[in-house]
């Protein structure tokens, strides 16, 4: 499907490309960056997210920096799904804040400082993370969802990760939150490795028939 050339990591998010870029390498895949691909930043880039599925939004960023590239694109689009919020703040995991001034660890603290308010004496701390992940190639285009359980915690734990990892306790684990883990020990549990995962597994058949 993808011939023996590199894939584009189509994602500005340097959590996002810390978490990934090992699992490709483990998996003996190629992949560059966009700054590698010399793509530079584009305002367009913030009006790819606006739909209303993690599949929608993943699909969107990948054929977009296919486009952009004329290489085969991966992109994921992920978030947090919380029961007493009625699954917010889901696909707007990114942007729930609304603060549209800040980026990175500055706009992860506005949304967790979000989080913390609207779940203050809620007794029900059931959530989800989501991850969808998507390849674009001249040829096909592949989806694969990851998912993975657990609760939000009164108090945050840790400082690895990004976003509202150190909030978050998967059921899978031994007590420890996201922020807690090293990203080896993320990577066994978590919902973007298990759609990354999934994908690449696709990747390597398509390439090896090649």
């Amino acid at each position: 499907m993808t011939g023996r050339g590199p894939l584009l990591l189509a994602t500005r998010s340097a959590g996002k490309l810390r978490e990934l870029r090992p699992m490709f390498e483990d998996a003996g895949l190629h992949v560059i960056d966009l700054v590698a691909a010399g793509i530079p930043e584009d305002p367009h880039e913030d009006q790819l997210e606006v739909h209303d599925s993690f599949e929608a939004n993943a699909l969107a960023k990948a054929r977009y920096f296919h486009e952009r590239s004329g290489l085969p694109a991966l992109a994921d689009d992920s978030g947090l799904e919380v029961a007493a919020l009625g699954g917010a703040p889901g696909v707007r995991s990114k942007r729930w804040s609304g603060r549209t001034d800040l980026s990175g660890d500055a706009l992860d603290d506005a949304n967790n400082r979000l989080l913390v308010e609207r779940l203050v004496g809620v007794a029900d701390r059931r959530a989800r993370y989501v991850c969808v992940a998507a390849l674009v190639d001249r040829d096909a285009s592949l989806l694969e969802r990851g998912e993975v359980a657990g609760q939000i915690i009164e108090a945050p734990r840790g400082s690895e990760g990004f976003g509202y990892d150190p909030w978050f306790v998967p059921e899978e684990g031994d007590g420890r939150s996201f922020g807690e883990m090293s990203r080896a020990e993320k990577a066994r549990l978590s919902h973007r490795a298990r759609a990354f995962g999934a994908l690449m597994r696709r990747i390597r058949d398509g390439v090896d028939r090649d």
